[in-house]
């Protein structure tokens, strides 16, 4: 094995990276290359059987998509937290939408036009969440990619500008990592974790949000969109594609602090009823009190796996926003034997989306709308959101 590569790239791949070939027919997943290019490639990663990693260190003929990166960090052997700094904002979109229409080919066997959505605020200073790991020298930083080194950061371009500077400045226990929060009103939280333990650091530890035309209260280190537009966007999307009937009944599962639950609720009324599902407990309760004003809601704290078997009625609609992995086809099945006219699935993974919308599909739902939203600029991630029509 050579160390060094030269490669014509192919298509671009769910993870950041794009395929290649190497001369003896082995797949090789290039990071920091675009489709067509032709690379010179160092391997990261090889063991054995029909695949390798490598990183474009040398463009020997560049896409004209290829625009210099904002963050020197972004390159081989920088920060593994961006994978497409090296694209332009057109050229993102495209790589995306094609992941996603590849996946639902290749598992689900559709044939579905993508088109990937912008959210407000541009590519840069958008980030209100980031976790940093703490390297032996006690400075905060991020991970390169697929690796446990630490790159020290100075800053970071997509976090929201005045951010990280405290945090980056200061010295932390090696090995520890360090949860920070930006909200809604411009509030700091820093948590440090050390040895599994929370420690708060700054801030009140509650975040206050603020989408869908309501105000949120959210345990600092709980879950909520890092977009600050992406709340308010997959909250719209979802409502428009479940239009819950009057008096109905709906399901929230993996509902979170109440997001989807609050659009559903209002959509139902107050002769409807709407059951959130959510297994963490600060989430649970975070949507106990943030919507305590809609008595159409009812809370139930427990894995969905568990819950939706004890689950009486017939629902109208079902929004399901499970973790990466998705689903799996036995909740999906399980789902789908409830009955309900429209399940709407969001989803931050299109392998995972795709077999959710095949394990659907073989329950007899057919994919009736799908939208796109980039609310990851810089990076491969996207947020779907799916609606299965029976």
């Amino acid at each position: 094995m050579t160390d060094l590569l030269e490669l014509s790239v192919g298509p671009a791949a769910h993870g950041g990276f794009c395929v290649a070939r190497r001369p003896d027919g082995r797949v090789v997943f290039v990071r920091h290359a675009l489709p067509g290019e032709r690379v010179l490639a160092r391997v990261t990663e090889d063991r054995g059987g029909s695949y390798c990693r490598a990183d474009a260190v040398r463009v020997l003929a560049a896409a004209p998509q290829r625009v210099p990166a904002p963050c020197p960090a972004a390159g081989p052997g920088g920060c593994g937290g961006c994978d497409w700094q090296h694209a332009s904002p057109a050229a993102q979109l495209q790589l995306k939408a094609s992941v996603v229409r590849e996946a639902l080919a290749r598992i689900a066997g559709l044939d579905v036009p993508v088109t990937v959505e912008t959210l407000a605020g541009g590519q840069l200073g958008w980030r209100t969440r980031v976790q940093l790991a703490v390297g032996q020298d006690g400075r905060a930083g991020l991970h390169e990619h697929r690796s446990a080194r630490v790159v020290p950061l100075a800053d970071c371009p997509l976090v929201v500008p005045g951010t990280l500077g405290p945090v980056l400045g200061s010295s932390w226990p090696p090995g520890s990592t360090v949860e920070v929060v930006r909200d809604g009103e411009g509030g700091v939280h820093v948590t440090s974790v050390v040895d599994g333990r929370r420690w708060r650091a700054g801030g009140s530890g509650a975040a206050v949000q603020h989408a869908a035309g309501r105000r949120w209260l959210v345990t600092a280190g709980g879950f909520w969109q890092v977009h600050p537009e992406a709340a308010g966007a997959l909250a719209s999307a979802v409502s428009a594609y479940a239009r819950a009937p009057v008096g109905g009944l709906a399901w929230d599962l993996y509902g979170g602090v109440g997001l989807f639950a609050a659009g559903l609720a209002a959509q139902v009324g107050v002769t409807g009823s709407v059951v959130l599902v959510e297994s963490g407990r600060r989430a649970a309760a975070d949507a106990v009190a943030n919507l305590a004003d809609l008595p159409q809601v009812g809370v139930r704290c427990g894995r969905v796996e568990r819950v939706l078997r004890s689950l009486p009625g017939r629902p109208d609609v079902v929004v399901a926003d499970p973790p990466r992995r998705g689903l799996g086809r036995s909740t999906a099945h399980a789902i789908a034997g409830r009955g309900p006219a429209k399940i709407v699935h969001v989803a931050c993974d299109p392998a995972a989306l795709a077999r959710d919308v095949k394990a659907f599909t073989e329950r007899g739902y057919r994919l009736g709308g799908l939208r796109a939203f980039d609310a990851f600029p810089m990076t491969h991630h996207i947020e779907c959101v799916a609606l299965l029509a029976r």
